[in-house]
Parts: structure tokens; sequence; C-alpha cells
């Protein structure tokens, strides 16, 4: 069985967190609250994508999405750089 790569808000929010892998092999983060706003970062160390996962699992659940986002990466040591708006 595969890992989750997408998770919607259970708090009737429209946001969107997600990862991916891009054309050049990296892992990024997306995030869409479903209105004006979309973020992407990319994870700039090598992580097991299983420590991501449980990151925005967390970080969905909460109702500042974002700032959660960074605290659970930060507590797992996942360094990530801003690439989109």
């Amino acid at each position: 069985m595969g890992l989750q790569t997408t998770f919607h808000a259970p708090h009737g929010g429209a946001d969107f967190l997600g990862w991916r892998k891009a054309r050049n092999g990296a892992t990024e983060i997306v995030y869409d609250d479903g209105v004006t706003r979309r973020m992407v970062w990319r994870v700039a160390s090598v992580v097991n994508e299983a420590r991501i996962v449980d990151a925005l699992r967390v970080s969905v659940s909460s109702l500042r999405v974002v700032p959660t986002l960074y605290d659970e990466l930060k507590k797992r040591a996942i360094a990530i750089e801003r690439v989109g708006a």
C-alpha cells in the first residue's frame, strides 16, 4: 500500500495539503486554501516520505494549517524552501 499524498481539512475548510515529486525528482509540498492562497515548497533535504506524510496529516487537522505545517516540519528536521506562490 502506498503513502497518502493528499489531505483535506476535516473541519469544514477547503484547506488542502499534498506532496508530489517534481520533474527533476525533488519532493514538493503544496498548500491551497481553496480561495486565494496557493503555496509550494521544495523539500531541501533527503527525507523519508513517511515523515512528510505524518507532518501533513497533523497540519491539515489544525485550524491554522500553514503555521502548524512549519512547526511540524521543524520538529521532524525537514528543511524546506519556498518555490511558488
